[in-house]
C-alpha cells in the first residue's frame, strides 16, 4: 500500500482531513462505486466524498464495510441536498444518509448548495451545528458558497464552517473566495479539479507535465495541494485512481506555479451558486 497519500491538513477544530480524496459524483451505485472505492483504498486513499443527490451512498457504505481499513482511518463526506433545506428536514436527511452509509458517525457533512432563492441555508446550518455538537459529525461545512453566503453564515453562527467545497481549477481559481476562506480558517476544497477532463490537453499544463515526467492531471492535483486546496478528483479507472494519487513525490517550482495561476479566466464550467435552485 502506498504511504504517499496520507498527508493531511488540520481543520480549525483540530480534525485532520486528507489533502486528497476520491470523488464519486456520477459514479453508478452498486458494483461501479464499490470497486472504485476498494481500488482507491488499496492504493492508499482514505477520503471518500459522496452526496445524497449522487444516489450512491449505499454503495459507498458497502465498500467501506467490506474494506479492510479501520473506520478511524477513513474520512467520509456526504452532503444535504437542496430539497432538504431547513432545520428539521436536514436532521431527517442526515439520518437517511447515515442509514444508507451504515455509519455510526460522519467525518464531514456539507450543505450542498446555498440555494439563496429559498433563504434557508442559515437555518440548515443550525441543524449542522446541532449534529456537530451532538458528536454525530466530526466536522461541518458548506459547498458552493460564495463570499456573501459565507458572510451571512459567519454573522449568525456559533460554529464557523470548517470546509467550503467549490468548483476550482486552473481556469477558475477563485482567488477572492480563497483569500476570504483563509482569513476565516475555512479549508477550501476543489471539486471537478480537472474541469471534467477539459484541462488535460491544455498546452501550458502539458509542457509543465513533461518537465516533471508527470501527467497533466497530476500537475493540476499537485497545484491544488501546493495552493493549499484539498482536492477530490473522480475516476472509476484503476490506473487513473492510482495515477491521481501519485503526487506527493515532487514539488512544482514557483515559476511553474505562476504559469498555472496565469491560466485563470474566472471561467465557471457549472452553475453560479446565486442562480442554481434545482431541488
Amino acid at each position: 500500500m502506498s504511504n504517499h497519500i496520507q498527508p493531511t491538513t488540520t481543520l480549525h477544530n483540530g480534525v485532520k482531513m486528507p489533502w486528497l480524496g476520491l470523488g464519486v459524483f456520477k459514479v453508478e451505485d452498486g458494483e461501479e462505486v464499490v470497486q472504485s472505492i476498494k481500488t482507491a483504498l488499496e492504493v492508499g486513499y482514505r477520503s471518500i466524498d459522496t452526496a445524497a443527490i449522487y444516489g450512491n451512498e449505499e454503495g459507498v457504505g458497502k465498500a467501506i464495510a467490506e474494506a479492510n481499513v479501520p473506520r478511524e482511518e477513513l474520512f467520509i463526506t456526504t452532503k444535504v441536498w437542496n430539497a432538504n433545506h431547513g432545520y428539521e428536514a436536514t436532521l431527517t436527511a442526515f439520518d437517511e444518509s447515515m442509514e444508507k452509509l451504515g455509519l455510526d458517525y460522519l467525518d464531514l457533512y456539507l450543505i450542498h448548495w446555498p440555494l439563496p432563492s429559498k433563504g434557508k441555508f442559515a437555518e440548515t446550518w443550525k441543524a449542522l451545528e446541532k449534529l456537530y455538537k451532538d458528536g454525530r459529525v466530526r466536522a461541518i461545512g458548506v459547498s458552493n458558497f460564495k463570499v456573501t453566503h459565507l458572510e451571512e453564515i459567519i454573522e449568525d453562527c456559533e460554529v464557523v464552517p470548517m470546509v467550503n467545497q467549490v468548483e476550482y481549477h486552473p481556469r477558475f481559481n477563485q482567488r477572492e473566495l480563497h483569500d476570504f476562506c483563509k482569513k476565516h480558517g475555512i479549508q477550501l476544497e476543489a471539486w471537478s479539479p480537472l474541469m471534467q477532463g477539459e484541462l488535460l490537453n491544455e498546452p501550458a499544463l502539458m509542457e509543465i507535465a513533461k518537465e516533471y515526467s508527470k501527467s497533466t492531471a497530476q500537475i493540476i492535483i499537485r497545484w491544488d495541494i501546493q495552493t493549499g486546496v484539498v482536492t477530490i478528483p473522480k475516476s472509476v479507472k484503476p490506473h487513473r485512481i492510482a495515477e491521481n494519487a501519485d503526487v506527493f513525490d515532487f514539488e512544482i517550482s514557483q515559476e511553474n506555479m505562476d504559469k498555472i495561476n496565469a491560466l485563470n479566466k474566472d471561467q465557471r464550467m457549472f452553475a453560479d451558486p446565486d442562480e442554481f435552485d434545482r431541488v
